[in-house]
């Protein structure tokens, strides 16, 4: 058995207002009790718009849901128009952000050393990163998912200390997986999950990569989501779509 506590996030990607979002999450509150909190730790991440709502909410109830950004800028601050500094996140009181999404890495040319530096900067402002890694559907059928995983790991983590490393969390998100309702199985994803746990082990320690929690992403629902955290090497969920329907969301984190 592990000690290492599952962590189910919620990514909201581009969706939701922040009048929407203050209806989602007090939705989610009533869903979930007290002893559901005990046995995972829920995080949510919102648009940036919305940030400050959920924010409000989160604290103004008392709720035990983590806030978390779904990416930030490497710089502190300064003129890029556009771009948003891990002090803002920090300001709002995000615990966690995003960091290398396969959609950021697709749609806005984000690179394994743009995700290390995004990684760097999110522990400058005591942000815990939730590192994305993963293959495309030809780097799968190639069967390279190994070799490009352990590249993303490498290059993605790259100069980060052991006690920065037992802070974040990896989520493996194979590409083809990602909204298409076709998910990884169970046991391949395991499978990828412990070799992403050696190259973790490779670059850190046998210690500090037993202790770091890897999520699965990647149609993520609340009918498959037994399966997933029936396998040893996963950790929790990253959640897209399934994450909108507070119900849903629900069920996945009491299971």
């Amino acid at each position: 058995m592990t000690d290492r506590k599952p962590i189910i996030a919620g990514n909201w990607k581009m969706n939701d207002t922040h009048t929407d979002a203050l209806s989602l999450v007090r939705t989610l509150s009533y869903e979930l009790r007290e002893k559901d909190y005990d046995r995972v730790e829920v995080v949510v991440c919102p648009p940036f718009t919305a940030l400050r709502t959920v924010q409000l909410v989160i604290e103004d109830e008392y709720l035990p849901i983590g806030l978390g950004a779904q990416n930030l800028f490497w710089e502190d601050e300064g003129a890029y128009t556009g771009e948003v500094s891990g002090a803002f996140l920090k300001a709002l009181h995000c615990t966690y952000v995003i960091v290398g999404h396969s959609e950021r890495r697709k749609y806005f040319a984000e690179t394994d050393e743009s995700v290390n530096k995004r990684a760097h900067a999110a522990f400058r402002h005591e942000l815990k990163p939730i590192v994305c890694v993963g293959e495309t559907l030809d780097e799968h059928e190639a069967g390279q998912t190994e070799s490009v995983v352990e590249r993303q790991v490498r290059d993605g983590l790259k100069d980060l200390t052991n006690d920065q490393l037992s802070l974040l969390v990896i989520a493996y998100e194979p590409v083809w997986a990602i909204g298409t309702g076709k998910a990884a199985t169970a046991e391949d994803a395991n499978e990828t999950i412990g070799y992403i746990r050696k190259t973790l082990a490779a670059i850190s320690s046998d210690d500090v990569a037993g202790g770091i929690r890897i999520q699965y992403g990647g149609s993520v629902s609340a009918g498959n989501i037994a399966q997933f955290m029936a396998q040893p090497e996963i950790d929790g969920a990253l959640v897209g779509g399934a994450s909108l329907d507070p119900k849903s969301f629900a069920m996945i984190v009491r299971y």
